[in-house]
């Protein structure tokens, strides 16, 4: 099932990003002393306290730069409480309780939304003094808290941890496969659905984002049952209009982290737009399987434009996910949707693949002694062995001396090496290296 969702809201320059990264472990956001810094939405899986969620940086829900301040924390906001599933309440002890504190207190009252009062920058004892003034915000017990000093941050995420939704009652109709159809708006997705199931399951329109929400189908191909996820459109920041399609992205990722398999669609006539990679780059985050997929190929036939042109350019763009296979796909005719299904099963197949310890320990000791490692700042690296801990994503631990005496181009080896001898086409490994030290 779907994991949790939290989402860090407040007013600009009170700390969010500073928070995000701390929560997560490391430098995401771009935190600067600027207002409104953070330019994207910015989510990722992290992990407290053994509970795994989805946390949401809303630095870049302030969509619209051109207009007053509070339209802009609004917006951010009202997305949070229509798809979060707990809100975390920044506020800054320095500046005390603002009447834009004030205005995101109310809306979050009125949510219905467990809300969680995070009061920041609290690194002394006077300032933890200061914190009891946010009581009339009405949002319960204000946690002091410094996101970037690390304080106070255990008491906070237990109450948040505490406000998990249970988990449901009726869950998803099984599935050997799970995929998510996911892209830009107006690439066609829908449609992509309606072809694959045979039946209008879904609204099909020419004005871009007119899925409003995930759609799920399941259809049965090859004694496999598959879900296909179908979601809204994620458009680019700034693209992105009033009302509930800017709430189309949490959704998306929602669907990514439920799929097993994404399929990224994108439009012939105009392949691999930085909005492209920005989704792939979400589904590389959840380690999820990759099928590049595409669409309306229908419109360049005859007109001198070679699959393997566009495909050159897809590998140039998505260097990071090179794994990835390309389906030449029209959703309209449908063209190429056997294909489609076969890659993205034969994906799944690979993202679930499990190699023998005797054969992946002789295979990769072959390549280590084949290119021994230099280490890294004089230091000696040397790999022991290695054991494949778990599928769905392959990962694997290479057992090591100095767990930081690994170069990065030596990873991108062995992690060749390892798609040479077992293939693992459409799916991204996880790679660990544990030292005896560092």
């Amino acid at each position: 099932m779907s994991k949790p969702v939290v989402a860090i809201v407040g007013r600009p320059n009170v700390g969010k990003s500073t928070l995000f990264n701390r929560l997560v472990g490391r430098i995401v956001a771009i935190v600067s002393k600027q207002s409104g810094t953070t330019r994207d939405r910015v989510m990722l899986e992290t992990l407290w306290a053994d509970h795994h969620f989805i946390l949401v940086d809303t630095g870049g829900l302030e969509i619209f730069p051109d207009t007053d301040l509070w339209r802009q924390v609004r917006a951010q906001v009202e997305t949070a409480i229509e798809d979060a599933d707990i809100i975390v309440m920044v506020v800054d002890v320095m500046q005390g309780v603002t009447a834009s504190d004030m205005d995101v207190a109310d809306l979050l009252r009125t949510s219905g939304k467990p809300v969680i009062l995070a009061v920041n920058k609290v690194d002394t004892d006077a300032k933890a003094d200061g914190s009891h003034e946010f009581h009339e915000l009405g949002l319960g017990y204000p946690h002091p808290i410094s996101g970037y000093h690390n304080i106070g941050l255990d008491d906070m995420m237990a109450e948040v941890v505490s406000s998990f939704p249970p988990e449901p009652e009726f869950p998803e109709p099984p599935a050997d496969i799970k995929l998510a159809i996911v892209g830009r708006p107006n690439v066609g997705k829908s449609m992509l659905l309606n072809a694959l199931t045979g039946e209008s399951r879904s609204i099909v329109s020419d004005v871009p984002g007119t899925t409003r929400d995930t759609i799920d189908t399941l259809i049965r191909r090859d004694r496999l049952d598959i879900l296909l996820i179908d979601t809204a459109g994620i458009r680019r920041r700034g693209k992105i209009g009033t009302g509930i399609e800017k709430y189309s992205v949490i959704r998306s990722v929602r669907a990514i982290d439920r799929a097993d398999v994404a399929i990224l669609l994108m439009d012939a006539m105009e392949p691999a737009t930085a909005q492209d990679t920005h989704i792939a780059s979400y589904i590389l985050d959840a380690y999820k399987g990759m099928v590049l997929a595409v669409n309306k190929w229908d419109l360049l036939e005859g007109k001198g434009v070679a699959k393997s042109e566009i495909e050159a350019l897809l590998r140039q763009r998505f260097k990071f996910a090179a794994y990835a296979p390309v389906s030449f796909i029209s959703a309209l005719d449908g063209t190429g949707l056997e294909q489609l299904v076969d890659t993205s099963i034969d994906v799944y197949g690979q993202w679930t693949k499990g190699v023998p310890r005797p054969e992946l320990r002789r295979t990769m000791m072959g390549a280590i002694a084949e290119h021994p490692p230099t280490g890294m700042k004089g230091r000696t690296l040397k790999i022991y062995s290695v054991a494949q801990d778990q599928v769905a994503p392959p990962s694997f631990t290479f057992f090591v001396n100095r767990s930081d005496s690994v170069h990065f181009s030596y990873e991108r080896y062995l992690e060749n090496r390892l798609r040479q001898a077992y293939d693992f086409r459409g799916s991204p490994l996880k790679m660990r290296f544990k030292g005896r030290r560092g």
